[in-house]
């Protein structure tokens, strides 16, 4: 990556004014008008989010200029590289309010950064009896991991549930959690209801106990603030897909005195000191956990997606998305046999509903015959899905380039729907 630019950003010399939807679109190709095809109404950002011109050319100026491995070559193609890659790390630093760039670990994704804490943190620390603490709203890459911990070590998962509302049940937190604990895995927002977890509350709690706490980042990073020390939480995960840069990449961070404790749970490659047959020992962190040939492409675009998110300033995207959310679920309620899921107290722009007598996944498909693209399911949830009663919900999650005109389409969509699909 070369150094930081407007024009590297994408954003307009006037970046300090206040952006609004439509210009913010105009920077995703993916969205832009073309004659013969239809306006795209994309409601589908929590699984991912379509890619700002910004991180395209990133990744373009890297496979066309900047083509070579990291770390290991002493040519000055290879030193470039390195360097581009390395500037991505501490871009991650910057975004996330960690000091230190070796904290951060890139990984493939959320789910493998999550992996990697239970097998590594876990072998160390979690032992038969010891308790992991999840919430009922977690993502299934939340939950498994710690299943597959709790077999090999013999650990217990106690789970938290939520309320009516989809607020989770502070009290059962304070409850659960005790001297066996040892870590806490929960999610920042909710993928399925928008719940916005108070999670400096639970690692004060948590911490009180004597545990860790990995919070589950991946629907935050595009669309709320995040600042490790002001979490107060231990471990980090997010996903540069879901937060307007590549697929197959994304980050742990971890503190540095955590990261010096745990072992290698992959080997091979860059995260060796030294090899012989007898003995290896191990590179320090954060290369200890990178083995092989890491996502170089990737990791470069995630570092030109997280600048284009601070550039873009993420609580200004979230004042857009927010008022879009509301205008959806509110129209979605007025509308005969339609019922919005959740009401949690502080949300993100994520609208889950059903409608009565109408399976999720036909309704997606004829919303999608109009042009809007919804997901539906159980959105890797599903104990969350079985606490809502309903084994399928459709879901419209908005992103900071959707707009007004993309709320009245899905409200129309859904009326037409039904009257297609009428039973």
């Amino acid at each position: 990556m070369a150094e930081r630019s407007e024009a590297d950003s994408g954003l307009t010399p006037s970046a300090a004014a206040p952006l609004s939807s439509a210009e913010i679109r105009e920077q995703f190709p993916a969205l832009a008008s073309q004659p013969g095809r239809p306006r795209l109404v994309y409601l589908d950002n929590a699984s991912t989010t379509q890619k700002p011109r910004a991180v395209l050319d990133a990744l373009d100026r890297h496979h066309h200029d900047g083509c070579a491995n990291v770390h290991r070559g002493l040519y000055s193609l290879a030193l470039r590289a390195t360097e581009d890659y390395e500037r991505s790390r501490r871009a991650v630093a910057r975004f996330i309010g960690a000091g230190d760039p070796n904290e951060i670990v890139f990984t493939r994704g959320t789910t493998e950064a999550i992996n990697l804490v239970a097998a590594s943190f876990g072998s160390v620390r979690v032992r038969s009896d010891d308790e992991i603490l999840l919430t009922e709203m977690e993502h299934h890459s939340n939950i498994v991991p710690w299943q597959l911990l709790r077999e090999r070590t013999g650990a217990r998962l106690s789970v938290v549930p939520v309320d009516e509302n989809g607020d989770l049940r502070l009290e059962e937190f304070v409850r659960r959690c005790g001297p066996r604990t040892r870590l806490v895995a929960v999610t920042l927002i909710s993928n399925v209801l928008g719940t916005v977890n108070p999670v400096r509350q639970i690692a004060e709690i948590a911490h009180a106990a004597g545990a860790k706490v990995l919070v589950d980042a991946a629907q935050a990073a595009a669309h709320h603030p995040i600042d490790v020390e002001a979490l107060d939480c231990d471990f980090l995960a997010f996903s540069g897909h879901k937060a307007y840069g590549p697929s197959g990449i994304g980050i742990l961070w971890a503190r540095r005195e955590l990261l010096e404790e745990m072992p290698p749970w992959a080997g091979g490659g860059e995260m060796i000191e030294s090899v012989r047959f007898e003995r290896t020992t191990f590179a320090a962190p954060p290369y200890r956990f990178e083995a092989g040939t890491p996502p170089i492409s990737g990791a470069i675009g995630l570092g030109a997606a997280v600048e284009w998110i601070e550039d873009a300033d993420v609580d200004r995207l979230a004042a857009l998305e927010r008022p879009l959310g509301e205008r959806a679920r509110i129209g979605l309620a007025r509308i005969a046999r339609v019922r919005v899921l959740g009401n949690p107290t502080e949300r993100c722009a994520i609208v889950p509903f059903v409608v009565d007598g109408i399976h999720a996944h036909d309704l997606a498909t004829v919303l999608d015959a109009g042009g809007v693209a919804v997901r539906a399911g159980h959105h890797c949830a599903q104990p969350l899905a079985e606490r809502l009663g309903t084994p399928a919900t459709v879901r419209a999650s908005f992103a900071a380039y959707n707009t007004a005109e993309d709320v009245e389409a899905l409200l129309t969509g859904v009326e037409r729907s039904i009257e297609i699909l009428g039973r």
